[in-house]
């Protein structure tokens, strides 16, 4: 019976190695053979495969659910580290805003006081301390080649009059020159006959602001002396009557052609509605006699 045994074991013995001599090929003929049982789509492959899914599918989400509670924990930890220093920068940000804030008050009460002191009229005409306000949608633009005008359907019944300041979202758009019964007409600063007496840049240098129907604003009149820098506010000085004092109406945008450039807040396409406000300056443009024009002495 031994002898039996071990005379089968002689025989498996160039059998094994035979297999093991030529596994790489087999291999490779097996898998050539299943790929091409794949592409014909045969039956008996696709149910293999789906059993064989089946069958793993228990083991792999087991196997997936520590992976996925890694990675949960490590994302918690980024958004924790991440929060935290969004968290630190909000509060210095928040810091900073509480020193600017003490300063606003601190100044707006020296400038109460000095108004009181010098005995100044309030430039606001309620008691809230804010213009009277209307509203308006932009309805018609009457741009061109020689003005720069939109119509707003507000007037007369709206409570709109005659050289209110005409805002947009971050400045000033123009003025009220022509008031209808429910329609009026507002001259852009960007139009030629536009002239503004401003102030400019942290010196609070004097200029006139001038319009010329391009969408770039110019500096007239400004001394030589006075060096700028390009992002420099520039806002009404008040002068003239016109406009109310410190109404934001740009930034300084550089040298063009020699002439100093300002870039208006306010451009066409922030001109869907315009705030019309009421400063109580229209007493003033009368007894100057200005006409339709947005500048402080020139008629339009």
């Amino acid at each position: 019976m031994y002898k039996r045994a071990g005379s089968l074991n002689v025989m498996g013995f160039p059998l094994r190695a035979w297999i093991q001599r030529f596994a790489f090929v087999l291999l490779l003929l097996a898998s050539v053979a299943l790929i091409v049982l794949d592409k014909m789509g045969h039956p008996a492959l696709i149910a293999a495969r789906v059993t064989v899914v089946e069958s793993v599918a228990p083991v792999l989400e087991t196997l997936s659910v520590p992976v996925t509670l890694l990675n949960n924990v490590i994302e918690t930890a980024q958004n924790y580290v991440a929060l935290k220093s969004e968290n630190e920068q909000l509060r210095r940000r928040n810091a900073a805003l509480r020193g600017w804030q003490i300063k606003a008050v601190q100044l707006e009460s020296e400038n109460d006081a000095l108004r009181r002191l010098l005995n100044m009229p309030p430039h606001d005409v309620t008691r809230e301390g804010l213009p009277r306000r209307v509203t308006a949608r932009v309805i018609a633009d009457q741009g061109g080649n020689f003005v720069r005008s939109v119509i707003v359907q507000a007037g007369h019944a709206d409570g709109v009059r005659k050289g209110q300041t005409a805002m947009g979202i971050q400045g000033v758009a123009g003025r009220v020159s022509d008031v209808g019964r429910r329609t009026s007409r507002v001259v852009l600063i960007t139009d030629t006959s536009s002239r503004i007496p401003v102030l400019v840049g942290p010196g609070r240098h004097r200029a006139i602001l001038a319009g010329d129907n391009s969408p770039l604003l110019r500096l007239n009149y400004l001394e030589q002396t006075v060096r700028l820098t390009k992002g420099d506010l520039v806002h009404t000085s008040g002068h003239g009557g016109a406009f109310a004092p410190g109404l934001p109406i740009g930034t300084v945008a550089g040298l063009r052609d020699g002439v100093m450039r300002v870039t208006p807040f306010v451009v066409g396409d922030d001109m869907d509605f315009l705030r019309l406000d009421d400063y109580g300056l229209s007493f003033r443009l009368d007894l100057l006699g200005l006409g339709q024009g947005t500048d402080g002495g020139s008629k339009k």
